[in-house]
């Protein structure tokens, strides 16, 4: 939470010392200039000043692109020369949460021994107990407002279309960081868009609304009859859809469109899409009908990347609607996502609906269950067994994926199989292991 260890102040103060440390801040040979940005929530303000004041404290230079998406912040550091980006933020959890994001100079995610050698240097000062926090006025370099515009600017030239204007949509900003530059992208690529849940007050980001809960702007598109619903998280690196019949579109049927006009036109290297473990069944079926294969990721975007990177795939994404589109971007981003999907329905003269008809969806059922920690699963052996059972059970015409979420105390169970018995059967088998051995 918020305000409290390890996002306290005097904890966020060192995080910015050490990072402007590594870069080469105060003693270092390299002048380090880090970019900020930050979602709505009402504790993004104090904790981008207090970043802020510890970078500057070792000599680093900072510009604060004010409230922009994550990816956002990824572009402006890899194409202003910036040492890092740093993103305030805690995407889709609630308003009390917060967290801090951090891109090379090239705008990818730091690697995890980057991670692990700042953080050493992070607990070593804290360990000293000597930190002074002085707050500066204000970042170094103001500009918030040319910021944001350049990301604005980019992403309207690089995917726009001339028949934007032929569709209506309605936008879920989940009160987040894309509420005001959603509309100014959608005004420069001229879609007509109605946007809904585009007014933070710091404590409604993600609250009912968004990419968590697409089943809202799924209604208002039946409701005002428009061609397509869009929906993004708060810090609008993932985006999800709605259909004209109101059904919700995930990233696993974005991934399906994508790969095929990105084939059809040349652009697919490898004929590859990288998925993750989450991504149905159903998927990994129609893409192979394309000629298209499929990889399978441990679940983040981070992982889904690396495994790009690896088989140089130019398309892969989350079941959650994080999307990377690895010619144009280093991160998942959900305005593009937004307009690429809105490109391609535009081009085909099809409705979404029509594009991924032949998506058929194997049942799934997700059990999240809270957790005192996070022992590794293969040690716990009531649930093992359980997993075990599931498995020789459902053979070829299922899937199990037991995992800890990556940024809550929750263990998530994923079935996947043909027969709906069988998937709740062993849902809540292996969930009521989990929750015995290690439930709240």
């Amino acid at each position: 939470m918020a305000g409290e260890y390890p996002l306290d102040k005097k904890t966020v103060y060192v995080i910015g010392s050490a990072l402007a440390h590594h870069l080469g801040g105060v003693n270092g040979s390299n002048k380090v200039r880090v970019v900020i940005g930050q979602d709505t929530r009402e504790s993004s303000a104090w904790i981008a000043d207090t970043l802020t004041a510890g970078l500057e404290s070792a000599g680093a230079e900072v510009a604060s692109a004010g409230v922009v998406t994550t990816p956002a912040v990824a572009y402006l550091a890899r194409t202003e020369r910036f040492s890092a980006g740093v993103v305030i933020s805690a995407s889709h959890n609630p308003w009390q949460d917060n967290g801090i994001k951090i891109f090379g100079h090239d705008g990818y995610k730091l690697a995890d021994a980057v991670e692990m050698e700042i953080e050493r240097e992070i607990f070593a000062q804290i360990e000293k107990n000597s930190i002074q926090v002085a707050m500066p006025k204000k970042a170094s370099i103001p500009g918030e407002h040319r910021l944001a515009e350049m990301y604005e600017k980019w992403l309207s030239e690089t995917v726009c279309n001339d028949g934007f204007n032929k569709l209506k949509v309605i936008t879920d900003c989940a009160n987040g960081a894309a509420s005001k530059v959603a509309q100014e992208l959608f005004r420069l690529c001229k879609i007509d868009a109605v946007f809904t849940h585009a007014n933070p007050d710091g404590r409604n980001i993600n609250e009912k609304c968004g990419a968590l809960h697409p089943e809202v702007v799924a209604k208002e598109v039946v409701a005002q009859k428009v061609d397509m619903g869009i929906c993004f998280d708060g810090d609008a690196d993932r985006a999800l859809f709605a259909d004209a019949k109101g059904n919700v579109v995930n990233g696993d049927a974005v991934l399906l469109l994508a790969a095929r006009e990105m084939k059809q036109r040349g652009a697919l290297k490898q004929d590859t899409v990288v998925a993750t473990t989450m991504s149905n069944m159903g998927l990994e079926a129609a893409l192979k009908r394309e000629g298209i294969k499929m990889l399978r990721a441990p679940v983040g975007d981070k992982y889904v990347l690396e495994e790009m990177q690896k088989t140089g795939a130019t398309l892969g994404g989350e079941q959650s609607g994080h999307i990377i589109f690895s010619d144009s971007s280093t991160t998942g981003d959900g305005l593009m996502t937004a307009l690429k999907v809105l490109e391609v329905v535009a081009k085909s003269g099809k409705s979404l609906a029509e594009l991924i008809g032949d998506l058929k969806v194997f049942p799934q059922v997700i059990k999240n269950v809270k957790v005192r920690e996070k022992r590794p699963i293969e040690q716990i052996p009531e649930v093992s067994s359980a997993i075990a059972s599931a498995e020789s059970d459902l053979k070829d015409e299922g899937r199990v994926v037991v995992r800890y979420s990556g940024t809550e105390a929750l263990c998530r169970v994923m079935i996947e199989a043909a027969s709906e018995q069988k998937m709740n059967h062993h849902a809540e088998a292996i969930a009521g292991a989990m929750q015995r051995a290690l439930g709240v």
